[in-house]
């Protein structure tokens, strides 16, 4: 679940930053990306894995699927098959690493 919350800050500030200097819809939009790209940076200090590394990377995977939905959603994108096959590999490289057997 908080790789959903990460997500949502992190898409949606990179969004918001995106339609602000990219579309032109001012600086306010741009600034509120900034928060919620600072409040992704906090989310994920909550994961119960003390590895940075490893938190990270796992998101990755979240991160590239959640982008494209997103961008469906918003934007009204339409991935191609190669974009869904990319995603889903992510997806399985995040379940590798967040559950894969471990020694103690």
């Amino acid at each position: 679940m908080l790789f959903v919350v990460a997500a949502l800050f992190e898409i949606g500030g990179a969004w918001l930053v995106w339609q602000g200097v990219r579309e032109q819809r001012g600086w306010a939009w741009a600034g509120l990306g900034v928060v919620a790209l600072g409040a992704y940076g906090f989310v994920a200090t909550l994961q119960p894995d003390a590895n940075f590394g490893r938190i990270l990377a796992a998101y990755g995977g979240v991160f590239v699927a959640g982008s494209l939905a997103w961008a469906m959603v918003l934007d009204g994108f339409r991935p191609d098959r190669w974009d869904v096959i990319g995603a889903l590999i992510c997806l399985v490289g995040v379940s590798v690493i967040m559950y894969a057997p471990r020694g103690a």
